[in-house]
């Protein structure tokens, strides 16, 4: 089948933006991690331009690495997503929603109860961004000391996902009669129990809630390791990736499409949407001047902080010389080994000195950020779906809500103009509006009952 000539669109709704010093813009408040209305106003802006989905990060601890860069930055004040897209659910009626849980520290039964709630209240816009935990302190969280290594992570997680699609067909679609007049509210034929016993998991089921309205909840992935995308081509149906140039992006596209189609799958079932952060301005110059006016918000605590961590602390950056070049290598480190990797590319690619990559880091932490006229964010967004190294993007504002506005006055008319974005959303679910199969159950697939 081939793939439709129109972009997919998500928003990377990220309190006051994602660059670390959008929290002092003016017109920012103060307040915004914690704020409903904030996070209404932006979903109601999505939805009225046709997004297909909100997405939400999330990462169960304090991750900051010091006492510096913990009193200057922002995160550490915002929503649980699964909470908050809840909320957001009776405030929108056509955009899809989807919000991150780690498998590291969370139990299936837990997970697959509140997604499935979410889909049911959602009336069938949910969506799961499956990540492993990628920071130290999230551990001691959780009673450890340490992150479980790279790969045990993985191979927990690819047990995880496959208990949880299990504990969501544990009721056929039909299962539910509620007949008032002959007193049987359910068909126990069928219902299906899980009685998983594996490496990591035991869970018996049935979970205490209808199969999901899409089925599943649309599963999200972003795994760009070696073992992220070989996790991504089995369960992936929308990966968000940080792809910062076009060859980067093509090679990723064309591995994870492969993968995934040596396992049967389609090449339209999984959807590629690296991340994207314009900067808009009427001119060029506009543009930058706004990029700069981010750059004075920010302290160099914060920068430095943000770019040991995402390098995996496996650089002590205050002891070294920044105008030196950065190494074409560093130790592996056991956190979000994708995106050390990105870096490091970057690095190379460019000849960066320390200082310039802790200003890459800090500016789009490795996503593709263009800076400048809608004309030319377009060119960049239509060159990388046309060339293969997209199906849409998942829009990243450096700052919310101001440069979401911008992009949706200035940057979709110029892609509908185009013929490359949708002004309407042709479904109800977010399955029907990205284009995706309604996963048939497992158990009424094959005429087994596994109830014991």
């Amino acid at each position: 089948m081939q793939r439709n000539n129109e972009m997919k669109l998500g928003v990377f709704l990220w309190a006051a933006g994602y660059h670390e010093g959008a929290w002092r813009d003016p017109s920012a408040p103060a307040n915004c991690g914690v704020d409903i209305g904030h996070y209404a106003h932006l979903a109601a802006l999505a939805e009225r331009a046709a997004f297909h989905l909100i997405f939400l990060a999330d990462n169960p601890s304090v991750s900051e690495l010091d006492d510096a860069h913990i009193a200057r930055s922002s995160r550490n004040d915002g929503f649980e997503p699964i909470t908050l897209l809840s909320a957001l659910s009776s405030r929108t009626q056509s955009i899809g929603l989807v919000g991150t849980a780690t498998t590291t520290y969370n139990q299936p039964y837990h997970l697959a109860r509140m997604f499935a709630s979410l889909d049911h209240l959602s009336m069938g816009r949910a969506g799961w961004n499956i990540v492993t935990s990628g920071f130290r302190r999230e551990a001691a969280n959780f009673g450890e000391e340490d992150l479980p290594d790279h790969e045990a992570r993985y191979a927990r997680a690819r047990e995880f996902v496959e208990v949880v699609k299990g504990l969501w067909d544990s009721w056929e679609d039909d299962a539910f009669i509620r007949d008032k007049r002959s007193g049987i509210f359910a068909d126990t034929a069928k219902l299906h129990l899980l009685n998983h016993r594996g490496d990591y998991l035991s869970v018996r089921g049935p979970l205490n809630i209808a199969r999901p309205p899409q089925g599943y909840p649309v599963l999200v992935q972003a795994g760009a390791s070696d073992t992220g995308i070989e996790f991504a081509a089995e369960f992936g149906e929308v990966v968000f990736t940080a792809a910062p140039y076009l060859e980067h992006g093509q090679k990723y596209y064309t591995t994870l499409k492969g993968k995934a189609r040596t396992l049967g799958r389609e090449d339209h079932q999984l959807l590629v949407m690296p991340g994207l952060i314009p900067i808009v301005g009427r001119t060029k110059q506009e543009a930058s001047e706004k990029l700069e006016r981010l750059h004075s918000y920010e302290h160099i605590d914060v920068q430095i902080g943000m770019a040991e961590r995402g390098l995996g602390s496996v650089a002590e950056l205050r002891s070294l010389n920044l105008d030196s070049l950065v190494p074409e290598t560093l130790p592996q480190s056991n956190f979000i080994q994708s995106r050390q990797k990105v870096y490091l590319d970057v690095a190379a690619r460019q000849k960066f000195t320390w200082r310039q990559l802790i200003r890459f880091i800090s500016d789009t932490k490795g996503h593709l950020m263009v800076v400048g006229t809608p004309d030319e964010i377009a060119n960049a967004m239509v060159e990388t779906f046309d060339r293969h190294a997209a199906d849409g993007f998942n829009v990243i504002p450096a700052t919310l809500p101001g440069g979401f506005k911008d992009f949706v006055d200035l940057v979709v008319p110029e892609l509908r103009r185009r013929g490359k974005f949708r002004s309407a959303y042709s479904g109800q679910t977010l399955r029907e509006n990205l284009g995706l199969k309604r996963p048939a159950n497992r158990f009424a697939q094959v005429g087994v009952s596994s109830r014991s």
